[in-house]
């Protein structure tokens, strides 16, 4: 039954319905989950709906093909990113997960945003210094000294960037005399490799530059990653003309400032670095000069005594000369007097030496040396005479005796030599036999028989 007017009163008590939270406080929770479950994390994405106010706060969202997620990033944070970002770049950040409570909104606080090949790009640069390094492409003993007054400055950059004028603008005003020859090239974009290896190949064939600046403005790592490329770093290694690095600002560090000879922070520190001051050499020429004026001046007054001195002692030259004349006139005398002392001598010591001549004139030697010979000569001639006959005489003796023992006067008295067949003498009957064949050799010719009988002594009772 219900009474009109009158609502029923419920007890506590008999609630049970869960109490409910407040949204403040469901965002509060939700807010405190996020960030206890994510400590710090890595997203990459991109950038979509860029704002900035005028707090410099950045908020945008990051997106991939199906999802977005919001982001901010405060003005404490984003003054260290060199490089605005825009609408479509795609980025990496690094923040905290957390939940806008006020509209209740999940959302990353950023603490850092780079662009999104970043990491790789630095993990190549790490690879190729690696590389390098251990190629000993870094070494300072390899690295060429730079002229310290260059006659031709080379430039190897882009026409139209910031680089060629900032190097221009310090080398007009410290020493404009030098003369610069630009060898443009892209220093940007992904042709600008090949790019910069071909201008320092021209620069080495036109051989005028005997220092070369290669480099850039500032930028981001990827705006300056060319000069992080292997081909680049060994075209500067193999580089013939001095380098000078000059890429980005002082912060920018890449693998070109290593292999160079000279690492500039800035195209217009490399200017300074490789070129004289005109403002120096003034200085040093008007103290110069200084000095030379008053070296010059002591000179002069040190000059002008000496003349002094040297005048006072120099003498009249015609009484020199007459001096002189008087001295040669003496010698002449002198000499004619020696010339002819010394023709006297010489004609004593010829006379002399011609009466020694006649006296061992060499006609009267040979006649007296004929007569000896002569006498020699029929004393020769009777020796030998006398021993012709000596010995004529003891030769006829001598055949005398041997033909009183010779065999051949044996055989003129009847006797023969016999001999076998074989020629050997008979001395003996027995040594041949009835019808052997013998010769007899008689005082004059000799004879050839045959033995018919043989007869011992025995038989013959002799």
């Amino acid at each position: 039954m219900h009474n009109d007017g009158v609502r029923p009163v419920t007890s506590p008590l008999q609630d049970t319905r869960p109490r409910a939270l407040s949204v403040s406080e469901l965002n509060h929770q939700a807010r405190h989950l996020l960030e206890s479950s994510f400590m710090q994390v890595w997203v990459e994405g991109e950038l979509s709906g860029f704002s900035r106010p005028s707090s410099g706060h950045w908020y945008f969202s990051l997106k991939d093909r199906k999802c977005q997620v919001r982001c901010a990033m405060f003005r404490g944070l984003n003054q260290r990113i060199r490089t605005l970002p825009k609408e479509g770049d795609q980025v990496r950040i690094r923040g905290k997960v957390t939940l806008y409570e006020n509209r209740g909104d999940f959302q990353i606080i950023v603490e850092h945003m780079e662009p999104a090949g970043l990491g790789a790009l630095q993990q190549a640069f790490d690879v190729l210094k690696r590389k390098l390094l251990a190629e000993g492409l870094f070494d300072n003993t390899r690295k060429k000294p730079l002229p310290s007054l260059p006659n031709h400055i080379g430039v190897v950059t882009s026409p139209t960037g910031a680089a060629i004028h900032d190097i221009l603008t310090v080398l007009a005003r410290r020493c404009p005399a030098i003369p610069v020859t630009l060898y443009p090239t892209a220093v940007q974009g992904k042709a600008a490799t090949s790019d910069i290896v071909r201008a320092i190949e021209r620069a080495q064939a036109h051989g005028v530059a005997d220092v070369l600046i290669i480099g850039r403005g500032g930028g981001s790592l990827e705006d300056l990653w060319c000069f992080n490329e292997e081909a680049v770093a060994r075209a500067i290694a193999a580089c013939a003309i001095p380098t000078v690095s000059a890429v980005g600002h002082e912060v920018d560090v890449t693998i070109a400032d290593f292999v160079a000879d000279l690492r500039a922070p800035t195209p217009s520190a490399a200017a300074e670095k490789i070129s004289p001051d005109q403002s120096d050499w003034l200085k040093q020429l008007r103290e110069r000069k200084f000095r030379l004026a008053n070296a010059m001046e002591l000179t002069l007054k040190r000059l002008g005594t000496q003349l002094g001195h040297l005048t006072t002692r120099l003498r009249d030259p015609r009484r020199e000369l007459l001096e002189k004349a008087q001295r040669m006139d003496e010698l002449e005398l002198r000499l004619e007097k020696a010339i002819r002392q010394h023709l006297s001598t010489a004609s004593i010591r010829n006379d002399h030496l011609r009466q020694r001549l006649v006296m061992q004139s060499p006609g009267r030697q040979l006649s007296q040396n004929q007569v000896t010979v002569n006498r020699i000569t029929e004393r020769l001639v009777s020796l030998m005479q006398q021993g012709l006959r000596y010995r004529r005489e003891t030769l006829e003796h001598a055949a005398q005796t041997l033909n009183v023992v010779s065999p051949l006067a044996t055989l003129g008295r009847g006797y023969a030599i016999v001999r076998d067949g074989d020629g050997r003498i008979v001395r003996e009957a027995s040594a041949v036999s009835a019808g052997d064949r013998i010769s007899a050799r008689v005082a004059r010719g000799e004879l050839t028989a045959k033995v018919t009988s043989v007869s011992s002594v025995e038989e013959t009772g002799r």
